[in-house]
């Protein structure tokens, strides 16, 4: 049987997007680099098309996922035509991550491709030589093999020397060809100034710290000195020290010393008997009235982004998730929240739920955190959200209520 006439192309991304990033950014880091993934697989169809002479049959992207789970790139790439993503596992060994499986997955996808004749022409986008056996067995079934590879930053080669050797064609996708779809985050190099921090976090981290709670630190402290030596009761420098830590700081109170706070009698005269002190979530002390939870009953009953959504617009909410949403904390944040105002049956939910600020619901706030995990969040965290992406969520979330909420009371007209 003959080779039916059209290609494939086979792609290691980690060789692809860290030879882009050296190229572009002086590091191999891939966090280093935004990758718009429709133009690089438009690209790379129209490339292998005109340099083979022949319709391409389908994409294979090669990459590696912590627990082969997909990330969100993976889930915009498999839903593109003519794309197929193997995942293999990432794996950290030594303070560093590795592929594991990604080389394996794309030696059986090349034989087993040659073998069944699917195709007359094979484009590899790799520097491994570990593929080295199956482009040998390809060309033997047959199949020209077509070996790209990414223009090097130091203009030597980024490719095994035996792959360049045997590979039938060889091509070097150059800096006008990457930055077609791929740029550097930094331009200025590797000392960029840190980005500039999003008040919206910052108001988040900021939540207030009572003075109940910070006399409450001062004592703690000045009992600890005692134990250790030092002289009774804090030095004047420590006493400011104390009288101005931030919240989340060094002076922030333990939960300790909230149970001895609100024991019996120790309640300070500040604090009404029908306020509750409580450890938010979102870092520092809030003091609120309600229930023994700290959360007014009307807040409780609010309802869930679960129980406002149909089964259709469930379907509509994971299709936008694949191919609209790009998976930033604050981002996430902000859709979960519109995705919440648009179908509440009521706003006079939203002043109820601003009341609660900087905490979200404990009932939301779960939800939330759990939508936010479908986009990698959770990745290289040992399964939990990063602390600062945790605050880019619920900040994202307050901004698009605040947004909306604005809108809506906005006079006619403006």
């Amino acid at each position: 049987m003959d080779h039916v006439d059209r290609c494939v192309v086979l792609v290691d991304a980690g060789y692809l997007l860290g030879a882009a990033a050296s190229l572009l950014a002086g590091e191999p880091a891939r966090s280093r680099i935004t990758v718009d993934h429709a133009a690089l697989i438009q690209g790379l169809r129209e490339r292998a098309e005109d340099d083979t002479q022949q319709p391409l049959l389908r994409i294979y992207w090669f990459d590696g996922a912590p627990d082969r789970v997909p990330q969100p790139e993976h889930r915009r790439l498999r839903v593109m035509p003519r794309v197929t993503v193997r995942l293999g596992a990432l794996t950290r060994s030594d303070g560093r991550w590795a592929q594991k499986g990604v080389d394996a997955a794309m030696h059986a996808e090349l034989t087993e491709l040659a073998r069944n004749r699917a195709c007359s022409d094979i484009v590899l986008v790799t520097g491994d030589g570990d593929l080295l056996p199956g482009l040998m067995s390809a060309k033997e079934h047959g199949v020209a093999v077509h070996l790209w590879a990414v223009q090097a930053a130091d203009g030597d080669y980024n490719q095994s020397e035996d792959l360049v050797a045997e590979a039938d064609e060889r091509r070097v996708l150059d800096r006008a060809w990457i930055t077609k779809a791929v740029r550097a985050k930094d331009l200025s190099g590797l000392c960029a100034p840190a980005p500039a921090p999003r008040p919206e976090i910052a108001a988040i981290l900021s939540a207030p710290l009572p003075e109940s709670a910070l006399a409450a630190s001062a004592e703690r402290a000045a009992q600890a000195a005692v134990r250790n030596g030092s002289p009774a009761g804090p030095t004047a420098e420590g006493q400011e020290d104390a009288d101005h830590a931030p919240a989340g700081g060094k002076g922030v109170p333990t939960p300790k010393d909230l149970a001895g706070l609100r024991g019996p009698g120790t309640q300070p005269a500040q604090h009404p008997t029908s306020a509750t002190l409580r450890w938010s979530s979102d870092k520092g002390w809030v003091e609120r009235p309600g229930g023994p939870l700290g959360e007014p009953a009307e807040t409780a009953s609010l309802p869930t982004l679960a129980q406002l959504t149909s089964a259709e617009q469930r379907w509509a909410d994971r299709e936008e998730d694949i191919t609209t949403v790009g998976g930033d904390p604050f981002e996430v944040g902000q859709v979960f929240a519109r995705r919440w105002m648009e179908r509440l049956p009521e706003q006079s939910h939203v002043p109820k739920l601003s009341t609660m600020y900087p905490r979200i619901p404990h009932r939301i706030d779960g939800e939330l955190l759990r939508y936010a995990a479908r986009f990698g969040l959770l990745a290289h965290k040992d399964d939990q959200i990063d602390e600062h992406d945790r605050y880019a969520i619920r900040a994202g979330f307050w901004r698009e209520i605040d947004v909306r909420a604005a809108a809506e009371h906005a006079p006619a007209g403006e």
